[in-house]
C-alpha cells in the first residue's frame, strides 16, 4: 500500500494530555487510525528507546504517521489535520476567533501543561504535587478571565474547536492533581459540556487499549 494511503498510527499514552488533544481530533474528524502505545512509565520510559526516537527525537508522544509523513507536537498534528481534512472544523474560519482559539491552545499547550508534565514532576521530588497545583491554578486563574469574554457554550463560541481539545485534557490533569475547580466556574461548565459529546468520551483516558484495568471506566 503506497504510504500515503496507509492507515494512520498514533504513537500515544493513555494519559497523556497532549495525546487526548490528537485523539479528539481524529474521532472528530472521523479518521479511522491504529494505536502504537507508548508506556512513559514502565522500565524507565519506552519513549526513551532507541525505535521510538527514529520516530520522535524529542522523546514525546503524541506522534502521528499519515500521508507518507510523521508528525508530532500535538498543535502541529492538529494544525495539519485541520489542513488536510477541514471538515468538521476546529478553527472558525472568522480571523478574530480563529485568532482566539489558537491564543487559549497556546495558554494551555506552552503555558501550562509543560510545566506540570512527567519530565518536570520527576525533578520536583516530593513537592511535585505542590509545583503541579502551583503551575495549574496559575494558569487557570488567567484562563478563566479570557474565556469569561471569548465563551459561548464552549471555550470559543458555540462550536467545538481547538482550543476545546485542550481544554479537557488539562482539566484531567487539574482533577488528577487535585486542584480546586471551584474559582473557575467557567472552566468547570465548558468542560461538562465537553465531556457530553461522544467524540471525548471515546478517547477519553479511561477507554484507551493501553488503559490499566484499574483506571477503566
Amino acid at each position: 500500500m503506497c504510504a500515503a494511503l496507509a492507515k494512520p498510527v498514533l504513537y500515544s499514552y493513555f494519559r497523556s494530555s497532549c495525546s487526548w488533544r490528537v485523539r479528539i481530533a481524529l474521532a472528530l474528524k472521523e479518521i479511522a487510525y491504529d494505536q502504537a502505545p507508548v508506556n512513559l512509565v514502565k522500565d524507565g520510559g519506552q519513549q526513551r528507546s532507541s525505535e521510538f526516537q527514529s520516530v520522535n527525537p524529542m522523546q514525546q508522544v503524541p506522534a502521528l504517521k499519515i500521508d507518507g509523513i510523521t508528525l508530532s507536537q500535538s498543535l502541529a498534528i492538529m494544525e495539519y489535520l485541520e489542513e488536510t481534512r477541514p471538515n468538521p472544523r476546529i478553527l472558525p474560519q472568522d480571523p478574530k476567533k480563529r485568532a482566539e482559539v489558537r491564543m487559549i491552545s497556546d495558554l494551555i499547550a506552552s503555558g501550562i501543561q509543560p510545566l506540570q508534565n512527567l519530565a518536570v514532576l520527576q525533578q520536583m521530588g516530593e513537592k511535585k504535587l505542590e509545583w503541579a497545583q502551583h503551575c495549574i491554578s496559575r494558569g487557570f486563574k488567567a484562563l478563566e478571565q479570557i474565556l469569561q469574554e471569548t465563551a459561548g457554550r464552549y471555550c470559543v463560541g458555540d462550536e467545538v474547536s481547538m482550543a476545546d481539545l485542550c481544554l479537557a485534557p488539562q482539566v484531567y490533569n487539574a482533577e488528577r492533581y487535585k486542584v480546586d475547580l471551584a474559582p473557575y466556574p467557567t472552566i468547570i461548565r465548558i468542560n461538562k459540556a465537553l465531556l457530553e459529546l461522544k467524540e471525548f468520551q471515546t478517547s477519553h483516558p479511561s477507554q484507551q487499549p493501553d488503559t490499566p484495568p484499574e483506571l477503566r471506566a
